[in-house]
């Protein structure tokens, strides 16, 4: 079987907000499901080079924040493409803290929840949490953003700690170079009526931020 077979799951996408002692951070990822609902339990699967990973093995807690198709491509970049060790991911994001410490999205979010985790399972890579709902909105408003949906709309790439990371392949697509790419998360810039160097030297990239230096021509 070939890997790309793999690629016809089902996936969503969702923000998990943690703790390390008082600093706060949060990170992208596309494994969240529900597994029981008496009680209310979900499964969450992190990588293990992740800092949220770390916060959520000392900590035991998070939370998850699912997106919506209304969530900007630059919060996804904010969050899925930088590391919470040495960056404030949150610092441009709209957020609320919790009273337990933990924050929440609330860039065009459906729904939140509040889990404490209750067991886990290792793989190679990742780590499966399985965690309880303890807390979360009573309501859910909008469409839940589908990988899919942030591939294919949004043009969005997966970072290569995600599961579903797919290396980007050279194709001779007859642009003449008129296609640039961001060194950083991958995103293509190619919109046919206003090309790249046109655009205003304050432009960043919509889904992680990078300025125009960042990027080339493909």
């Amino acid at each position: 079987m070939k890997d790309e077979t793999l690629f016809n799951l089902s996936y969503g996408m969702y923000a998990i907000g943690v703790k390390n002692d008082k600093k706060v951070s949060a990170c992208i990822v596309n494994t969240v499901f529900q597994v029981t609902n008496t009680p209310n339990q979900i499964a969450l699967s992190m990588n293990r080079d992740n800092y949220s990973y770390e916060c959520i093995k000392k900590e035991g807690i998070f939370t998850v924040s699912v997106l919506s198709e209304d969530t900007s491509g630059a919060v996804i970049g904010a969050l899925g493409f930088n590391s919470g060790r040495d960056t404030d991911k949150l610092k441009n994001v709209r957020h609320k803290i919790l009273v337990e410490g933990l924050p929440v999205v609330k860039e065009n979010i459906c729904c939140w929840f509040l889990c404490k985790v209750v067991n886990s399972v290792d793989t190679p890579t990742h780590t499966i949490f399985i965690a309880e709902v303890v807390a979360g909105s009573d309501t859910s408003k909008g469409k839940p953003m589908t990988y899919d949906y942030y591939h294919k709309v949004i043009k969005g790439t997966a970072p290569k700690n995600a599961p579903t990371y797919r290396a980007t392949e050279a194709v001779d697509d007859h642009n003449d170079g008129e296609e640039f790419i961001c060194t950083i998360c991958g995103y293509v810039y190619d919109d046919p009526d206003l090309s790249f160097e046109e655009l205003p030297d304050d432009w960043v990239c919509p889904i992680c931020g990078a300025p125009k230096s960042a990027f080339k021509r493909q």
